[in-house]
């Protein structure tokens, strides 16, 4: 394949890895000490998930890991982004469960001698649902729960761990969980969500102190920092003043209103004017910003697609959006419900979400340029879903998804010769899993999974991937010996 991505020389640091969520592919939801997360709970609620599926067996990731860990040194992964399940480090938020910690503590030693880098996310949605039933994120006393279950994480993987990311992508555990309704733990309140969105900032910011004291005190190099899912919240008519007030208003829910606290310690004065209603200044008690907004390492960049935006509403032969269930819902924007989001008739991934690589570029380059402060990026998440097709020969051509990743690495390059300081590439996903609200109908794997057998097969994007890292790492050999 001549893709201009294998022409690239890439920086001598950047790291080529996949990444994966706990809760969508342990499985084991009740071994091993493990108690219910939010999502164990919710998909026990009627409609809440396609198919009615359950993460209880996900990908058998538990039981298989040594396996998985294998297929990725078989890909010559760099590093192996996964995530710790608070649920299963401390069920029931109440004590440390030490076979829960084992697990990760295998899990990181087999990454290690397989010259993989581990790096760990401490939160990607799977609270305990005893703490949801004590307010969860809505409760301010969840943010201090966090800093103690990091700490916990921290003292038994520390010696070994350098590279911790707090939270992956706060937006869909607070919006979308609690005011869109779509996600755990499927609540319907916009007061809740916006609660949601200071507490898991003031645990981010309590975590990093936490966590950077412990290691400073042992003598040991750390990493922090988060991830979040950014968006061009681009205006449908860049003429129209509505529709230029509509991508403002997408811009502060969906960028802003976890950036500035972060990076500048100050939410966005038009944010708190858009949102005035639902309480989110009353929140913010002395102290608090500034301990959101403690110094990281590195931003980690989740990006799928832009979001086209609008003030108008959908014309009525708009194509309704897609939705994994019936299930009622509302708008996941408090106090923007009206904006709506118009096709821009581009090319769409099973997700029905655009594809528009030029869009990363355009992000990672804003990032730089709006925020002078900005840590090193990496871009943790990038991926596709499509309707995967087994071959007659047993093969996975994945023609589309392969194109997808491909040509958003090549826009990361792009962003990089544009002054960017990108570090590193993750794609979403290693393998094929439980997929939040949609079950097990979407696909993002690189790495095909029988959901009856637990067969992993690598896809041809896997393969193409492989060959990416491959040639990156000879242009880096070939540059050294010449330097």
């Amino acid at each position: 394949m001549n893709h201009a991505s294998f022409r690239r020389n890439w920086p001598t640091d950047f790291i080529w890895g996949s990444a994966t969520a706990a809760a969508q592919i342990e499985g084991a939801a009740h071994e091993g000490g493990k108690e219910d997360s939010i999502w164990d709970a919710f998909a026990r609620v009627p409609g809440a998930i396609a198919g009615g599926d359950t993460p209880d067996r996900a990908v058998d990731h538990y039981h298989r890991m040594p396996e998985d860990v294998a297929l990725m040194s078989s890909l010559g992964l760099d590093s192996y982004r996964f995530s710790t399940s608070w649920a299963r480090v401390v069920p029931g938020g109440r004590s440390v469960n030490q076979e829960g910690l084992d697990f990760y503590s295998r899990l990181v030693d087999e990454l290690l001698g397989a010259g993989i880098l581990p790096w760990l996310t401490l939160y990607h949605w799977d609270l305990p649902q005893a703490l949801q039933e004590q307010g969860g994120w809505a409760n301010r006393d969840t943010a201090f729960r966090f800093a103690e279950y990091a700490e916990a994480v921290y003292e038994s993987l520390g010696d070994r761990v350098t590279h911790w990311t707090t939270f992956n992508e706060p937006l869909c555990s607070s919006l979308i969980g609690y005011v869109g309704g779509e996600h755990a733990p499927g609540l319907n309140d916009p007061e809740a969500g916006l609660a949601a969105v200071h507490h898991q900032h003031l645990a981010h910011g309590l975590a990093v102190e936490r966590l950077r004291g412990l290691a400073d005190a042992a003598g040991r190099d750390i990493r922090l920092g988060i991830t979040l899912n950014l968006t061009n919240a681009v205006p449908n008519d860049p003429a129209d003043p509505v529709d230029l007030e509509a991508a403002r208003r997408i811009d502060a829910l969906w960028n802003r209103m976890y950036l500035e606290p972060l990076l500048l310690g100050a939410y966005p004065s038009d944010l708190l004017a858009d949102v005035r209603e639902f309480g989110l200044d009353a929140r913010v008690l002395p102290g608090d910003l500034q301990q959101i907004s403690q110094p990281i390492d590195f931003l980690g960049v989740n990006h799928y697609h832009d979001d086209n935006v609008s003030g108008h509403p959908l014309p009525a032969d708009a194509a309704p959006s897609l939705r994994p269930t019936d299930r009622p819902g509302r708008s996941p924007f408090p106090g923007s419900e009206h904006v709506s989001m118009p096709s821009r008739s581009l090319p769409r991934t099973a997700m029905d979400w655009e594809v528009n690589p030029a869009g990363l570029t355009s992000l990672l380059v804003r990032l730089g340029a709006e925020y002078p402060n900005l840590p090193p990026l990496y871009v943790t998440e990038n991926g596709a879903a499509y309707d995967d097709v087994v071959s007659d020969d047993g093969a996975v051509h994945d023609a589309e998804r392969t194109r997808y990743v491909l040509d958003h690495v090549d826009a990361i390059a792009e962003a990089i010769e544009q002054g960017a300081d990108v570090r590193g590439y993750f794609v979403w996903s290693l393998l094929d899993n439980f997929e939040w609200a949609w079950g097990y109908e979407k696909r993002f794997g690189i790495v095909r999974v029988d959901y009856d057998t637990f067969e992993r097969t690598p896809k041809d994007s896997a393969h193409a991937f492989a060959a990416l890292i491959a040639q990156a790492k000879r242009q880096l050999a070939a540059t050294t010996i010449v330097g």
